[in-house]
């Protein structure tokens, strides 16, 4: 196993066992954290000197400020600027993971901004998702269609009482696969299927994709049970929606909150919302289950095992265009366990479920 890194096992108690799943937690070592050397961010301009002296406090929107900051310091070393954001959020309020900065600063690469022709003005990388059309979202939404229409839709439902877990997972990944579950971003664990039999109905997250391996080897060169180098070919892709009337600061409205607003107005919940945009996307791909979230949104799992890449990225494409978050595209993203159960407590519920779908 890579340096700077260590297992803690918690152990399992006794018995639990159309075309186109206890948990290993992985716990970083501190690392150290050194200053900036002196004259460190003299050839910034003003204004990122500024942002970078003064970053929210926790729960005023850490995460996306971070994601801001390094998109504008790709013209350094990847280590310093992780070296950089990490002295500036020492006191803010909450420990920063360092796989928290270190993926900010990976992940803000594709829109990173670039110095033109050594010369003050700078430039930005074309956005890797195509533009919201949010007057097409909102014809889609009031056309009627609803989270009981969906419901109503289902070719099979289960008693609502008694969670199905078990039974949807058997019928998603047939047979014995690696399945990553997690209890959180930070804690989860890769097994058999069969390892997981008894426990699934308790968890909130999982790969919607087997994985391929027990370990694998993370952007920063360390092992891992949940990364892109040990998850396999893309057996589902999922499509969820964040409308939510509050940004990640919880005080300045989103973009979705005027619509959020007025379908609200009229009735139609966020639920609703995305049973009708999780509806129309059926039109194009198999829709083959519909988990609600545990809070307001509901999430479409759609069959896509051998399809083509690019044609998965043309209909992913248009899913953004209609409000999908973009984050599931990344084969290894967590997305809901059907029926499992959320942090909160709350079910994560199966408004829809076709097994038909899948070959």
């Amino acid at each position: 196993m890579a340096s700077g890194r260590r297992n803690v096992i918690l152990r399992l108690a006794p018995g639990e066992r159309q075309s186109f799943l206890a948990t290993t937690v992985l716990v970083a070592n501190s690392e150290v954290r050194c200053a900036p050397r002196e004259g460190h961010m003299s050839d910034l301009p003003q204004f990122l000197r500024d942002m970078i002296a003064s970053p929210p406090r926790a729960g005023d929107g850490v995460h996306s400020w971070l994601f801001r900051v390094a998109r504008q310091l790709h013209d350094r070393d990847e280590q310093d600027i992780f070296k950089l954001l990490t002295v500036a959020l020492e006191d803010c309020g909450r420990r920063v993971p360092d796989r928290e900065i270190r993926e900010a600063v990976h992940n803000s690469k594709a829109v990173a901004w670039q110095p033109e022709n050594g010369c003050e003005p700078v430039r930005v990388a074309q956005p890797a998702w195509p533009a919201r059309d949010k007057a097409r979202i909102d014809t889609i939404v009031r056309e009627g269609f609803g989270l009981n229409e969906l419901w109503e839709d289902s070719p099979v439902r289960f008693d609502t009482r008694v969670p199905c877990t078990e039974t949807l997972v058997d019928a998603l990944f047939p047979g014995n696969p690696l399945l990553c579950i997690g209890e959180n971003a930070y804690q989860f664990v890769t097994r058999r299927r069969k390892e997981w039999f008894g426990t699934l109905s308790r968890y909130p997250l999982m790969v919607p994709t087997p994985m391929s391996a027990l370990w694998g080897q993370t952007h920063e060169g360390t092992l891992s049970q949940h990364c892109l180098d040990n998850t396999g070919p893309r057996r589902f892709l999922v499509v969820e929606f964040d409308f939510s009337l509050k940004a990640r600061n919880g005080v300045d409205d989103s973009e979705w909150a005027p619509l959020v607003r007025s379908w609200g107005a009229d009735g139609i919940s966020v639920a609703d919302a995305c049973a009708a945009l999780l509806a129309r996307l059926a039109q194009q791909a198999p829709l083959t289950i519909a988990v609600h979230s545990g809070g307001k949104s509901v999430h479409g799992w759609f069959y896509c095992n051998g399809q083509n890449e690019a044609r998965l990225r043309g209909f992913m494409n248009y899913a953004h265009t209609i409000g999908a978050d973009h984050a599931t595209w990344c084969r290894c993203q967590f997305v809901r366990v059907p029926d499992g159960r959320r942090e909160n407590g709350k079910r994560q519920r199966v408004y829809f479920f076709n097994p038909d779908v899948i070959a």
